[in-house]
């Protein structure tokens, strides 16, 4: 078992240190932080001052240094989602960011204004919901990798062995990642969304758990953050996890999901649909291979299932990716390319068997992991799906939960919880769980990358496609439009701040957030909005004669449309882009560190 965390913790404060006491039976450490020096070190609890301001605290999120200083970010709330084989899984709901300094007269203007963006940026990613810990069990690995570890590995703290792909805190934990004497004050916190449900079939009690994680390694929104890096991430890789547990045996299912992983692009521009652009400078097949070498080595056989359009502006991208996969030529890769709006299309969402047939021998491969009772494995999961759409998130999740579906069935008649001949579908009181769950998991990953809720979800939780489905996936969308060109490049920096793909300099002379806007995005909006109101003012107040009010009419008319396409015709200078980090750049850079068989991905742990 591994080293657990302090659970019971209370924040001392004076104006020189932070006293992080361990109120757990028997603990007698306190995490001293020096104020000043910033030096971190472990007292004990009689070191704490009487005159120190206490509050009860729930983790260390970790530490971050801005504009003004370090900064100690602590958990303030958590609501506990479930028990997890008697360890207790938390949901971190509040988040408090406590300033190492007094005050702030050291800053010029500039500095406090930049300093309040970044707090800013860091209050946003807390306030994405999401965050899960426990201070007792290892949530980044999966069932299967924790029952092929070796003793050293079960004696390492939560922070030492925990998976650095799901560890959203990562970056903020370095400095107490650098002192093992201080570990059990750190709490590896994951990303992504956790449900758990105690179950009834048949009179047969059992426990039903979905875990998504949410990697941290090209993590962004929807179009700033495309295709993969050097290294071979994928944007919005998720690895998501069903879980049984019944009568002492446990079982699970993986999937995985990521977007397309060649070297592409959409970046926002004002039209709906951006087209997409595929890297020519690109080595595709490079960052290609580096991806699928690292899912081969976790994960075992990748089944893909890639289910975006096959004509139109899609289609460039699925032949690519196609392409990549028959070149490499690896027997462990089998490729599924499926038309998902195609085959849907008027509503035909039953069509979705052609697809589960066509993979059903393929499911059965790849097999599910399962563990008896006396802690024996009697099944491994050879493989995963790896499931992609343009996004990764609306129909990748329905067929995911498609999948998930078809493999619980096997599982619950094999530990004989369903009878020979019965179907998960007519388990009416499980089904609502089930779809309900699946539909609630879309939601929180869509929250999380593109900013809306998922559409589709009306199928996921009913089994049916709705017209109010329809009318909710347009609403989704039109939020997602306004976002994703208006408010995305704050969150995209926000989350680079975060996860330490940007550091602060404050010695640094320009300020990166303040970047100078061209005359035209601010004359262009005025002049379009003063000319489309004079056209309703000259329709609403007619001239003396007709003629003269269609002149005046066609004239500010004119004006206003032709302002529009300018304005769209320049519609990347007028989208809210990234200032931190320029992907874009980087994304085509492929001389940075390569991926090989890096120690952040393989670690000391047994894999697929």
């Amino acid at each position: 078992m591994a080293t657990a965390a302090y659970e019971q913790l209370k924040l001392h404060m004076t104006p020189e240190k932070f006293y992080v006491e361990a109120c757990d039976d028997g603990a007698d450490d306190v995490l001293t932080i020096d104020r000043v020096s910033t030096e971190v070190t472990l007292a004990v609890k009689k070191d704490v001052p009487p005159s120190a301001v206490t509050r009860p605290i729930f983790g260390i999120l970790g530490t971050i240094h801005l504009v003004a200083g370090n900064y100690l970010i602590v958990i303030t709330k958590k609501t506990k989602v479930g028990e997890f084989f008697n360890h207790v899984i938390w949901k971190a709901t509040d988040f408090d960011v406590l300033s190492y300094k007094k005050t702030m007269l050291h800053l010029t203007d500039i500095q406090l204004q930049d300093n309040k963006t970044f707090l800013a940026m860091l209050n946003h990613v807390l306030n994405v919901d999401g965050f899960y810990f426990s201070t007792t069990y290892d949530l980044t690995h999966t069932l299967q990798r924790l029952s092929n570890t070796s003793p050293e590995f079960q004696e390492m703290s939560l922070l030492e062995r925990a998976d650095q792909r799901f560890v959203w805190n990562g970056h903020l934990l370095r400095e107490l990642s650098a002192q093992p004497e201080v570990h059990r004050f750190a709490l590896p916190v994951l990303h992504g969304f956790i449900t758990m449900h105690s179950c009834s079939i048949n009179g047969k009690y059992f426990d039903w758990i979905l875990i998504s994680r949410r990697s941290c390694f090209r993590a962004g929104v929807r179009y700033y953050v495309r295709g993969i890096d050097s290294e071979g991430h994928a944007a919005n890789f998720v690895e998501t996890e069903q879980i049984v547990h019944y009568n002492g045996s446990k079982a699970s299912f993986v999937q995985t999901r990521g977007s397309i992983p060649v070297f592409w692009s959409q970046r926002p521009n004002l039209k709906y649909k951006p087209l997409p652009q595929i890297s020519k400078a690109a080595n595709h097949m490079d960052g290609f291979q580096r991806h699928f070498d690292s899912q081969v080595i976790i994960y075992g056989k990748q089944v893909i299932i890639n289910l975006i359009n096959q004509k139109g502006s899609e289609k460039p991208l699925e032949q690519t990716f196609a392409t990549m996969v028959s070149s490499l030529g690896s027997g462990m890769m089998r490729y599924i390319a499926f038309d998902f709006h195609k085959e849907c299309k008027n509503m035909r969402w039953d069509r979705l068997s052609i697809l589960l047939d066509q993979v059903a021998e393929m499911q059965d491969e790849l097999s599910y992991f399962l563990v008896d009772s006396a802690g024996q494995v009697v099944a491994n999961q050879e493989g995963v799906f790896r499931s992609n759409c343009m996004d990764c998130l609306d129909r990748t999740n329905v067929i995911q939960s498609l999948l998930a579906r078809r493999s619980l069935q096997a599982q619950l008649q094999r530990l004989g919880v369903l009878h020979v001949g019965q179907k998960l579908e007519e388990q009416d009181e499980f089904e609502k769980i089930y779809k309900n769950a699946w539909a609630d998991n879309a939601n929180a990953c869509a929250k999380q990358y593109a900013g809306t809720g998922a559409l589709k979800t009306d199928f996921t939780r009913t089994g049916k496609r709705t017209h109010l489905g329809l009318i909710m996936d347009g609403w989704n969308s039109m939020i997602r439009y306004y976002k994703n060109n208006f408010s995305d490049g704050f969150r995209q920096d926000s989350i680079d701040l975060f996860l330490g793909n940007y550091s602060v300099d404050e010695l640094e002379s320009h300020s990166p957030l303040s970047v100078p806007r061209d005359w035209k995005f601010l004359a262009l909006p005025i002049i379009m909005v003063v000319a489309f109101s004079m056209c309703i003012i000259c329709l609403l107040m007619a001239g003396d004669t007709w003629t003269e009010t269609l002149a005046y009419v066609l004239f500010w008319g004119v004006a206003s449309i032709g302002t529009f396409f300018i304005i769209l015709y320049n519609g990347k200078d007028f989208v809210d882009a990234p200032r931190l980090v320029q992907k874009e750049k980087i994304d085509i850079c492929i001389c940075g560190k390569r991926l090989g068989l890096e120690d952040s991905i393989v670690q000391n742990w047994s894999l697929y």
